[in-house]
């Protein structure tokens, strides 16, 4: 009997770590925060510390998914995401009435921009704004929604069952094994024209760069397919050229709010 309950106790105890959120996830989205701080001008950087009472992007970033287990916020849980058809645009496609991560960014951006919006306020939004960047630069983030951004596209991870969504939020980045500051201080070094190419372009163009990408992610992966090193040597690049985006084209948007 004692045999028999010891071993359901840690049964629970496995299945629950193995739900455990880990990474692009608290990983990558610190990453995308770390990077910002480096790309922030002077006057950005003072307002931004203002407001978050000296705490740095990278602590903040995981605040809108810290919030997604309080009944107050579920209302923003539609905001991570936007999900439409891949013969279609997002122009051309139904919006959710609850909003999307498009309509997100666009409001965090209202929010800092207006003079009458109190500390309370830009502070909120500014948190969001910093975690919805590193979404929209998850190619999951702007999938479909017949099986919800790939939460329900169940495949083998090396020998682990998940689904394709938490592949590229966490496993990629989990298996390369680096910390969210190791991810920061070991970006591509870019030339000039290489940081203005990436900065360049609008909140849209951005998005449908996630889609080219995450319509590449389907044409190469199967349902059920067991994902390893190869899928590693494919993807990882991709996954830390997408956060090193994500943080300066971050660090773009909140220096036009700040200037």
């Amino acid at each position: 009997m004692c045999t028999l309950k010891y071993f359901a106790l840690i049964l629970v105890a496995l299945t629950t770590l193995s739900f455990m959120p880990e990474d692009w996830g608290p990983t990558g989205h610190r990453a995308t925060g770390a990077i910002a701080e480096t790309y922030l001008t002077e006057k950005a950087k003072k307002e931004i510390s203002d407001l978050l009472d000296g705490q740095s992007l990278a602590f903040v970033s995981t605040y809108a998914d810290e919030i997604r287990s309080d009944d107050r916020y579920k209302s923003f849980a539609p905001w991570h995401y936007v999900n439409f058809p891949f013969d279609s645009t997002y122009a051309n496609s139904p919006k959710s009435p609850k909003g999307d991560i498009m309509v997100a960014i666009d409001k965090c951006l209202e929010v800092l921009k207006t003079p009458e919006s109190s500390k309370d306020e830009k502070t909120f939004y500014l948190k969001l704004l910093v975690h919805f960047m590193g979404d929209l630069h998850q190619p999951l983030h702007v999938g479909l929604a017949e099986d919800k951004g790939g939460n329900t596209f169940q495949v083998q991870w090396f020998d682990e069952g998940v689904n394709l969504h938490w592949v590229w939020d966490e496993k990629i980045i989990e298996k390369y094994g680096m910390s969210y500051s190791e991810l920061a201080q070991n970006t591509k070094k870019l030339t000039n024209t290489e940081l203005e190419e990436i900065q360049k372009g609008t909140l849209e163009d951005w998005m449908y760069e996630s889609r080219t990408l995450c319509m590449d992610v389907y044409a190469h992966t199967k349902v059920g397919e067991k994902l390893g090193y190869q899928y590693m040597y494919r993807y990882t690049n991709t996954v830390r050229d997408q956060i090193q985006k994500a943080g300066i084209r971050l660090a773009k948007l909140l220096n036009g709010v700040f200037e």
